[in-house]
């Protein structure tokens, strides 16, 4: 019996990923702080790669144009008075009424004493901690900030805070669940799991939701980081395809990390936030004649140029050279880092054109948002973008994923908040009960949303009034 060889093989054409597509959807995926580490690893390793680097101002991300930032000068309480007052004063008289502190005499104006005395956040969550908890805990408290790591994991045990201080574990306890309260939502966990654990109930309270996401991080953690779906998916009585489903949203909206950029960062004397989440895309609003434009800007663009080295430009351009003295290693080495430094520079600049793109599509769809508030928030998913750019899905989720962008009223939110519909909805629940004169059920609520065009069920509204932390109208 003989068998035709050629008709069990066909050739089949397997589409690959290309090493430079996979580091750019690499760069890509980094938040800020990821990213900065990453050029801080590619600067040591390449000689051939160069960085000029701006000081930046830690509210808004802008340059600085010596100590002061011109953004956060302009948009001072002090600057919007005068600009409703007289439209026609110029940047240059501007400055000069500030600089004289607003009284118009020539005296010395130092903008440094204008801005608030700032601490670590690791001071900060001191300092918050000892005004919540006895005085009799200051220690304690600084001695479990003080063993927080980087990613903001806390490397201590109960029972050694309990032998070295002679406190009772309840006391530690309590100690340790308040600075598991504070922000960034997550500091203080004992482990990964935890730390995903309170970030997900935190983002359950914000009204995003993901079916077993709590049991898989709770009991299949370790199989899912490495990524044994159809074991988890078996174990749930689930499909593979749901257990993938959480996996992005723990990528998409958790932080193993929440250190990671918060550390180093400061906060102001008031308690308010000046630099908790450094925003990698401003928003702001530009007036023109007759109304107003929107303005996208790159922070990290502004930042930071990187560029090959000018004598391995020259040498790279003598390689090919006749009369060129390089030995053949040196040739190697000169074309070898060149080509690395140019990729990744190339890598780089995709990723805030891919930025830039992503938010001005964002600015065009939630218009109205920016225009009127979360209110008019309309929903909107990463599918639609991607439509509208030409782009795979995946490559919105991962450009919008652990980024922030600063709207034109200065709040800083994630990317993930203009694709979260039901934030519009939770606003007005909580309107209609901030306002109403006898309380109002569930139902009557649901009622009140459908006279104003809103669709949603009684058991969704009572989910959404809970996560709002707002009691039934029994109790109200």
């Amino acid at each position: 019996m003989s068998m035709d060889l050629n008709q069990m093989y066909a050739p089949v054409q397997v589409q690959r990923a290309s090493p430079q597509l996979v580091a750019a959807n690499h760069i890509l995926a980094l938040s800020s702080a990821e990213l900065q580490s990453l050029i801080n690893k590619e600067m040591a390793e390449n000689p051939a790669l160069e960085m000029e680097e701006n000081q930046i101002c830690p509210t808004c991300g802008r340059t600085l144009q010596g100590t002061v930032c011109p953004n956060c000068v302009s948009l001072s309480p002090s600057s919007q008075q005068i600009s409703d007052r007289d439209d026609f004063i110029d940047d240059a008289a501007l400055w000069q009424y500030q600089s004289s502190g607003g009284t118009g005499e020539d005296e010395e104006f130092d903008p440094t004493t204008h801005v608030p005395a700032q601490m670590s956040l690791a001071e900060h969550l001191t300092l918050s901690l000892q005004a919540q908890l006895p005085s009799a805990d200051a220690q304690l408290i600084e001695y479990l900030v003080g063993n927080l790591d980087d990613d903001g994991l806390l490397r201590c045990t109960v029972d050694e805070v309990v032998g070295l201080f002679d406190v009772s574990p309840e006391r530690v306890e309590r100690a340790i669940v308040h600075l598991q309260a504070m922000e960034p939502i997550g500091v203080g966990a004992r482990d990964v799991r935890e730390c995903l654990l309170i970030q997900l109930r935190y983002v359950e309270a914000q009204g995003l939701e993901q079916a077993y996401a709590y049991e898989i991080i709770d009991r299949y953690l370790t199989q899912l980081s490495e990524h044994k779906y159809g074991q988890i998916a078996a174990q749930l009585g689930i499909t593979s395809e749901m257990v993938h489903q959480v996996s992005e949203f723990i990528k998409r909206n958790l932080n193993p990390y929440p250190a990671r950029g918060y550390l180093g960062t400061h906060l102001g004397d008031s308690g308010e936030h000046t630099a908790h989440v450094m925003p990698d895309v401003i928003i702001s609003r530009r007036p023109v004649y007759g109304g107003y434009l929107y303005d996208v800007e790159v922070v990290e663009s502004k930042r930071f140029y990187l560029h090959v080295s000018p004598s391995y430009s020259q040498l790279y351009g003598e390689v090919s050279g006749r009369h060129s003295m390089l030995t053949e290693d040196e040739r190697r080495h000169i074309q070898q880092y060149v080509s690395r430094a140019k990729l990744f520079i190339a890598n780089i600049n995709q990723r805030r054109q891919t930025l830039y793109k992503i938010t001005r599509c964002l600015v065009e769809l939630q218009n109205e948002f920016l225009d009127q508030g979360i209110r008019h928030l309309r929903p909107l998913t990463r599918a639609r973008v991607a439509s509208e750019l030409g782009m795979h899905e995946s490559t919105v989720s991962r450009a919008t994923a652990a980024k922030f962008v600063m709207l034109p009223n200065r709040e800083v939110i994630p990317f993930s908040n203009f694709f979260v519909a039901n934030l519009s909805v939770k606003d007005v629940i909580k309107d209609l009960i901030g306002h109403e004169l006898t309380p109002l059920t569930d139902q009557e609520l649901a009622d009140m949303l459908c006279d104003r065009g809103i669709q949603v069920a009684r058991r969704t509204v009572a989910k959404y009034r809970e996560q709002l932390g707002i009691l039934p109208s029994s109790l109200r």
